[in-house]
């Protein structure tokens, strides 16, 4: 005689195998939403870290053509970011420009200022922050300089306004060196002067220090950045 090994399953009564209950479907959803939340905030974290390396990676090479630019036309060459206008989010804390003085037919500065590109516009979410951006890494106080960039020949409207800078003389000597330069991640409202951090987003933040020969070095996690341990605004 052949044994039937198939597990078997006990039959209702009634002749119907049960289904589940609204109870236990209900249960199933909670558990599948929990695990969709969690999911969404991780991949939040992740790219915003991407975005944060991106905007720091574009930012060096503006950097180098600053002084590039200084060097070359034997004149003074700066990287600026706007903070300008609270109220223009599209360029507040996000827009990034390289100018330089212009020369005379003699070869000495004007006090012209020119555009050499048009820069660039952090990624979403990313921002520069005002706050953590010092004149010394080291001790992570002396608010950077700021300058107002007028309209000229040329300088369109868009591009003028008030700006932070870093700063390259005629030799390629960084004179902001010891500057630190911080991104983060985060929001920020009409109402805001400063981003807000995320709750996904809390330490996702980036940065590296200007020196003399205008070379930069990363800033390694909160403790270089000089951030506290508790960070709400940036």
């Amino acid at each position: 005689m052949i044994q039937n090994t198939t597990p078997f399953r006990k039959q209702p009564p009634d002749g119907r195998f049960r289904g589940f209950s609204l109870i236990e479907m209900l249960i199933v959803i909670a558990i599948m939403s929990i695990l969709l939340t969690a999911g969404a905030i991780g991949i939040g974290g992740l790219t915003g870290g991407k975005s944060v390396a991106s905007a720091l990676a574009s930012t060096e090479t503006l950097f180098e053509e600053a002084r590039s630019i200084a060097v070359s036309k034997g004149t003074t060459a700066r990287v600026m970011v706007s903070v300008n206008d609270p109220a223009d989010t599209a360029n507040y804390l996000k827009r990034i420009v390289v100018v330089y003085k212009e020369l005379n037919s003699d070869g000495t500065q004007s006090s012209t200022w020119a555009l050499s590109s048009r820069g660039m516009v952090l990624p979403d979410q990313v921002y520069f922050s005002k706050t953590y951006s010092v004149k010394n890494q080291q001790t992570g106080t002396g608010a950077l300089d700021t300058f107002s960039l007028p309209t000229s020949t040329t300088v369109k409207q868009p591009f003028a306004g008030k700006y932070v800078y870093y700063e390259f003389n005629s030799e390629g000597i960084c004179t902001t060196s010891g500057a630190s330069f911080i991104v983060g991640s985060g929001v920020r409202a009409l109402s805001d002067t400063n981003p807000r951090v995320t709750g996904g987003a809390k330490r996702d933040f980036g940065g590296f220090v200007v020196w003399r020969n205008g070379r930069t070095s990363s800033l390694r996690g909160p403790d270089q950045m000089k951030l506290p341990s508790s960070v709400t605004t940036f």
